[in-house]
């Protein structure tokens, strides 16, 4: 198996990306029980641990026409003249090169969130929110380890996307523990929720599907656990700084939006870019796409608090204000469900081959 390395479809700017840091590291001697919310999601989180090696069956195959076997219509230009005129063979390399570059960027964003809850551990004041963090550590290195093991399979790879590593680095370089959890655990985790559930529920490839069930489940507790220590922070702060952290919160949405732009696919095909946008905006498909992305970060938003003026005139000008009074409760239940329904078909499937090979008559 070649390793990711070797299949960046664009040579990344060296192997390794230093970002400079400057933050107290804080102990905390108390040791106490800590808030009954959060030490109930610290002991879930614990519990539902898996290991990537065994939950998922990575014998599965990807489709060779369509790797995640998903509808025509999620592949952003479809029904683009020069899209259309292409053989078969070129339009599922267009479906390869564009499926795969989703995944890069859910494999490089979970590294992202990897360091971002050790960063979190390390900064945090709160015993309790230093235990979660570090149950959130070891998620993110599998969801790493499954998404890169998923990519193998696609034989090719993207780097981050300008957009999502400016975002990372803004994160990384602020020296405030708050802006950490509102960068990854609201922006970028919130996004990936949604990004994830649109492969999840329209992937009709089971290895695909049940990779992103599996790491949503986990994701759903992460938005979780920025929703609780935020919702306790934030009411404590001046207007002033929470006006800061809307700006923030707006100049880093607009970045997550144009992330999927996919211009590093279009230009590695040979693909106009600017026909390819042109498209995707005409036909109404990055304005459908987009504004689903926030479904989990806008109600998310209004619940910690940072619900002023700034951010709900910028909503309502991205066009995503609705999706304030979302349940969240309801999705990350629903989270939780598919993946158990994961789990349940295939140890199905193992139960039908293991009667088979017992019914098999003895040489």
């Amino acid at each position: 198996m070649p390793e990711i390395k070797d299949l960046y479809a664009i040579e990344p700017e060296g192997s390794i990306w230093t970002v400079p840091q400057a933050y107290d590291v804080r102990f905390n001697w108390d040791y106490d029980d800590g808030r009954q919310t959060m030490m109930h999601l610290y002991r879930k989180g614990v519990q539902m641990q898996w290991d990537a090696e065994t939950r998922i069956d990575w014998s599965q195959e990807l489709d060779e026409e369509n790797p995640e076997q998903l509808p025509e219509g999620m592949l952003p230009i479809s029904g683009m003249a020069a899209y259309e005129s292409m053989s078969a063979k070129e339009k599922a390399k267009v479906r390869r090169h564009f499926q795969a570059w989703q995944i890069s960027q859910f494999m490089q964003g979970e590294q992202g969130a990897l360091i971002c809850a050790a960063k979190i551990v390390t900064q945090v004041p709160d015993v309790d929110s230093k235990f979660y963090a570090s149950t959130q550590v070891i998620d993110e290195a599998r969801h790493v380890e499954s998404y890169k093991r998923l990519l193998e399979k696609f034989g090719v790879a993207y780097p981050m996307t300008p957009p999502l590593k400016e975002l990372i680095d803004q994160v990384l370089r602020d020296n405030r523990w708050d802006m950490t959890y509102l960068g990854m655990q609201v922006v970028i985790e919130g996004l990936a929720l949604a990004a994830f559930q649109q492969i999840r529920d329209n992937a009709q490839n089971p290895l695909a599907a049940a990779v992103n069930a599996y790491v949503m489940q986990d994701e759903s507790r992460h938005v979780a656990f920025g929703r609780l220590a935020l919702r306790d922070f934030y009411p404590q702060l001046t207007q002033k700084e929470r006006d800061e952290r809307e700006e923030f919160l707006l100049e880093a949405c607009y970045l997550m939006r144009d992330r999927f732009d996919a211009v590093e696919v279009w230009k590695t095909l040979g693909l106009d870019p600017a026909e390819c946008a042109a498209h995707m905006y005409d036909s109404g498909f990055m304005q459908m796409f987009r504004s689903s992305l926030f479904t989990r970060i806008v109600p998310i938003v209004k619940d910690v608090g940072l619900w002023g003026d700034t951010i709900r005139k910028g909503y309502e000008q991205m066009g995503i204000l609705e999706f304030a009074n979302a349940d969240v409760q309801a999705l990350q239940e629903a989270d939780e469900s598919i993946a158990r329904d994961h789990d349940a078909r295939r140890a199905y499937v193992e139960s039908v081959i293991n009667r088979a090979q017992q019914l098999e008559p003895a040489e």
